[in-house]
């Protein structure tokens, strides 16, 4: 491996892999996140209910695609972290100031780690906000973001029907079509559609079944 060029592919042996859907959307609200629960080794599933949405701070959350080992290492320190922050500064942490973690730790350690990461939250500075950390480490500041395996085929879906300042409802559904056509196209991507809602309110998940999804 050399630089940022990071081959996804060449997993350590027996290593599992988020073969996976990932995404966040802003809305007039706040943002939510969204992801697919399937979890892979090789053509195994070792996992088909899995939860790829991550709390790392109150209403800063995270969405993981990569190595399944090295997304909960990184997110586990994020938390830490964003823990020692509010401790010592009396205030919770900005979205910004954990994505800058993530960002970070997948930089300084880009020729170890196969993770990325979809960092998104809601606080009183930038209300809903979105940052995308793809393999390598680089960091986006995105309206929405989509990622994993089973993001290639909804690029061409998502750039066409996303629209700024989406009602609650809209974006949920948006998500849900979105990632149930990934599912649909992808090997790698399957289960069930959850997601998390964070607004000024707070966090509220949801889950979608086949049946609820099969034909949006």
């Amino acid at each position: 491996m050399n630089g940022i060029n990071v081959d996804i592919n060449h997993l350590k042996k027996g290593e599992v892999n988020l073969g996976t859907s990932i995404m966040a959307v802003k809305f007039d609200g706040g943002v939510i996140l969204g992801a697919d629960s399937r979890t892979t080794t090789g053509a195994y599933i070792a996992n088909r209910v899995t939860d790829k949405l991550t709390q790392v701070h109150g209403t800063v959350w995270c969405c993981r695609s990569g190595s399944a080992a090295d997304t909960q290492a990184v997110a586990d320190i994020v938390k830490y972290h964003l823990e020692l922050y509010e401790a010592q500064h009396g205030a919770p942490p900005t979205t910004k100031i954990a994505a800058s973690l993530f960002q970070e730790l997948c930089y300084n350690n880009k020729d170890a780690l196969t993770a990325g990461i979809i960092c998104a939250g809601y606080d009183d500075k930038e209300k809903g906000a979105i940052y995308s950390i793809p393999i390598g480490g680089s960091i986006h500041k995105q309206e929405y973001a989509i990622a994993g395996s089973g993001s290639t085929f909804i690029y061409g879906y998502c750039n066409k029907n996303f629209k700024s300042n989406m009602t609650r409802d809209e974006t949920v559904d948006f998500i849900k079509t979105s990632l149930s056509q990934a599912i649909k196209w992808d090997g790698s991507s399957g289960g069930v559609i959850r997601m998390v809602v964070l607004t000024a309110f707070g966090v509220e998940r949801l889950v979608f079944y086949p049946e609820d999804y099969v034909n949006a």
